[in-house]
């Protein structure tokens, strides 16, 4: 009885560890917000119209949950990073990989590029963060350590330990 209840067990944490989300990168961000990771979700998100397994990114220092949904278009990706206090899109094509606002047909959705929580000066700067290609888990790694700097009041999303 003793190892059909341990059988069972040993089954069950194997079940539901292959529903977690699945690691991806981590790395620094120099920031207030410390030190990030990337894993993958298990559960689709519907952006523009598209189901998407989004790219989840998390802070150390801070509850603040990146979603990053990722979508060709006309020869270019484009990741759209969402969350409750600024949502944007950075976009790569063959000549560089920048950050631009949000269109205005996914307010209805409830993203949008809010101005007063986005830091104007560091949007100027992320323009063209990288010149060429690179792949998608490079780029998400990319928007992981250059999102905090957009944030006007980094301080208002620390974590309390």
């Amino acid at each position: 009885m003793k190892r059909i209840l341990l059988t069972l067990l040993m089954i069950a944490a194997i079940c539901t560890s292959s529903f977690a989300r699945k690691f991806v990168a981590e790395g620094k961000t120099y920031s207030t917000l410390g030190n990030y990771k990337i894993e993958v979700d298990d559960k689709f998100m519907m952006v523009n119209g598209k189901s998407h397994r989004p790219y989840v990114i998390t802070y150390e220092n801070s509850g603040l949950e990146l979603r990053v949904a990722v979508d060709m278009e006309r020869g270019r990706k484009v990741y759209y990073v969402l969350s409750d206090v600024l949502s944007v899109k950075y976009v790569s094509n063959r000549d560089y990989f920048g950050i631009e606002r949000l269109e205005q047909e996914l307010e209805k959705d409830g993203f949008r590029t809010s101005d007063s929580a986005l830091n104007r000066e560091e949007y100027f700067h992320q323009k063209a963060l990288t010149s060429g290609r690179s792949w998608r888990k490079n780029n998400t790694k990319l928007i992981a350590a250059y999102f905090p700097m957009l944030l006007n009041n980094q301080e208002n999303l620390l974590t309390v330990n």
